[in-house]
This record gives C-alpha cells, sequence and structure tokens, in this order.
C-alpha cells in the first residue's frame, strides 16, 4: 500500500518555517519534492530497512532539517559524493536543494537500498544524481572515483578515525570532508587527530546546531576537514584491517 502523507499543508510549513529559523531558503518545489521523497521512505521501509524514524513530524526534523544544515557549507558547481548513503541522508537532500548546480554520486555496498534510491531518483526526476554499487574502501581505488569530488560527505557511518580512512581518498586535493555526528563529535575529532595527519587532512571547523523534538533537544554537529595533500596508494586498507587497527 502506498504510503500518504496525513498532513502535507501542515507538514510543508514547519519545513519552511524550520528551515528559514536557520537561514536555509527552500521553495514550494524543493519542498514538494521533500515530501515525496519523504513518501518513498515511509513506504519502502515496510519492505526493507531505511529508518528507524516513522513519525512524520520527527522525520521532518531528524531527516531533513538535519541534513539540510551542510548545505550551507557545500557550493554551486561543487561535485560532491555521500559514501555510505543508506537511504540518500543527506545526499538525496543535497541533491534536491540545489537542482542542476551539483552532481551528487551516493555510494552504498547494499543493493536493494540502491534499488530504493533508483525510484528516488526516477520519481523525482533527479538528473544530478549518480547511485554507485560497492564497498567505500574498494571503490575509492578506482581512478573514476579516487580524489576526483569537491567534498566528501557522510552521515552515521562510522567513528571519525575509521571514516576518515574510508572517505579521505575520494576527496580532491584542496577539497573538504564533511561529516555529520552527535553530541559526542569533539570527543571523535580528539581521537582522530592522528588519522587526520596520516591522510594529509587537516582540521578546519565544527558546526554545531540543534533542533527540539517534544521538548528534547537533540544536539549535532557537522565536522570539516581541509585535504592539503594527496592521499599514500596504501589508504584505505581493507576494512577488517581498518576496524581491527583505527589509524592513530
Amino acid at each position: 500500500m502506498k504510503t500518504i502523507l496525513k498532513n502535507k499543508y501542515e507538514l510543508s510549513n514547519v519545513l519552511k518555517k524550520e528551515a528559514e529559523i536557520r537561514n536555509i531558503i527552500i521553495n514550494d518545489n524543493i519542498i514538494e519534492k521533500l515530501l515525496i521523497y519523504m513518501e518513498l521512505v515511509l513506504d519502502w521501509n515496510e519492505r526493507i530497512n531505511l529508518t528507524a524514524i516513522k513519525d512524520e513530524y520527527e522525520f521532518i526534523y531528524k531527516h531533513f532539517i538535519d541534513c539540510l544544515e551542510i548545505v550551507k557549507y557545500i557550493n554551486k558547481g561543487n561535485r560532491v559524493i555521500d559514501v555510505g548513503t543508506g537511504a540518500g541522508f543527506p545526499g538525496i537532500v543535497i541533491a534536491i536543494y540545489f537542482d542542476t548546480d551539483i552532481k551528487v554520486t551516493l555510494l552504498d555496498a547494499l543493493n536493494k537500498r540502491l534499488v530504493f534510491l533508483q525510484e528516488v531518483v526516477d520519481k523525482l526526476n533527479l538528473g544530478n544524481v549518480e547511485l554507485v554499487h560497492g564497498r567505500a574502501e574498494e571503490i575509492s581505488k578506482n581512478e573514476i572515483y579516487r580524489q576526483q569530488f569537491d567534498i566528501v560527505v557522510s552521515r552515521a557511518v562510522a567513528n571519525l578515525n575509521i571514516l576518515l580512512e574510508l572517505d579521505v581518498p575520494y576527496i580532491k586535493v584542496g577539497g573538504k570532508g564533511l561529516f555529520m555526528k552527535g553530541s559526542k563529535a569533539q570527543e571523535e575529532l580528539n581521537e582522530a587527530i592522528g588519522a587526520l595527519k596520516l591522510l594529509n587532512c587537516k582540521f578546519s571547523n565544527i558546526y554545531n546546531y540543534q533542533y527540539i523534538i517534544n521538548d528534547e533537544v537533540y544536539i549535532r554537529n557537522i565536522i570539516d576537514v581541509e585535504k592539503f595533500n594527496n592521499t599514500s596508494n596504501k589508504y584505505p586498507r581493507i576494512y577488517g584491517k581498518i576496524l581491527k587497527n583505527p589509524l592513530k
């Protein structure tokens, strides 16, 4: 049975108001596409595990408002890759927001999630999206993708010291990584200082924001790192070694 949102008008108003509070201006076309995207996620969620969030208002905050924060640090014309995209957060949101002004590659190891994402791309007519099936540590060895992106993004994939080894090989010199994290972002960053050095990156900034649902405050952070030199060919290692012995 196709999922139909209960109150699109009210959801649209919440989305628009909360975005504007954060100095993110979204038009009716963006809102319409985001709500269609939500319907598709909730519909497919009955078949494959895409999100634990089923309440529509909670979805607005935890997925859309959260992911829209990252567009502040991306420029038109950037080539972006979302590593471990899952249900498409934040990559699909970025693609919807910038439309043809940006190119987004969505990478995931689970093919059935990419089947879902292909339907999203088709339904929303997202001509700026490329889907890639494979493991992050393997695809980054391919010269088509290695050091070819202005920006790499990841959300809820792994601890930062592990994530850096998986993601940095995709970034071109002078590009950056934007890593979406929760309240322990600074702790993860402290543990990843050695990994940053080994991967020829440096910490640039950490952007803090929050949203409130039913009086509960959710603390969120985006860690911004800059790549200043090429990644050694020895990185990334095979995933088992990355997990067993994270860069320090």
